[in-house]
């Protein structure tokens, strides 16, 4: 399925409020607790890398791309194979693949865990299986690609809390999978809300995403 208005809205002369409720809930943040497992903030400045899947990566690419310490945020794909790697094939939802963030940050500024927090709080929903708002298809699961033993054990011991604390009505489905390799999507999928702020996908799915991480965290946004 390709990033699109659900057909029965596909009209631009839709009212907004019928658009918001076909899109779900986006951009609505949910209070969460700070992961009780963590690393420390790194002695010195250095570069560390976080694949995060959750539904279309527009949203989630411009959401990382915001928080303090994030040196780059770039959409792609991964979960499948090298050959599939296209935004068209992807699309059919049969090439293993998940639409992904791969998200470049200095962990001496923002910890794993904080972006953990950021990517169930404000960047998706991780109790929708195999979709996401308007979204639909095994490439819009949600998704942690962890690339060591490190963040490993932080993700699956944040999902356990959160569970625990039952801190979503619904059971938690994010997949923690080793990353194999991710692939950059097409250069007219990077920085798509900046590029698009007015389209009505962007405009009711991905920028309330990065206004609630602006009033709910507003010292991990830049």
């Amino acid at each position: 399925m390709k990033h699109a208005l659900p057909p029965l809205f596909a009209s631009m002369a839709i009212l907004p409020l019928a658009l918001a409720i076909a899109c779900g809930n986006a951009g609505a943040a949910v209070p969460l607790p700070d992961p009780e497992q963590r690393s420390p903030l790194a002695a010195a400045s250095a570069r560390d890398t976080a694949v995060f899947a959750g539904g279309c990566f527009w949203g989630i690419q411009a959401v990382f791309e915001h928080v303090k310490g994030v040196i780059t945020s770039t959409s792609g794909y991964s979960g499948g194979d090298a050959a599939t790697a296209n935004y068209e094939t992807v699309s059919t939802g049969a090439t293993g693949h998940a639409e992904s963030v791969q998200v470049i940050y200095d962990p001496s500024k923002v910890s794993y865990a904080d972006l953990l927090k950021v990517f169930f709080s404000v960047a998706h929903n991780p109790t929708e299986l195999d979709r996401q708002g308007p979204d639909w298809g095994s490439q819009y699961r949600s998704a942690i690609f962890y690339t060591s033993a490190a963040q490993e054990k932080e993700a699956k011991a944040y999902v356990a809390q959160l569970t625990k604390t039952h801190a979503f009505p619904k059971p938690i489905v994010t997949q923690i999978v080793p990353l194999k390799a991710f692939y950059a999507a097409e250069d007219y999928h990077q920085g798509y809300l900046d590029k698009h702020p007015t389209q009505p996908y962007i405009v009711y799915n991905d920028i309330p995403k990065v206004e609630a991480l602006k009033a709910e965290y507003p010292q991990l946004y830049k």
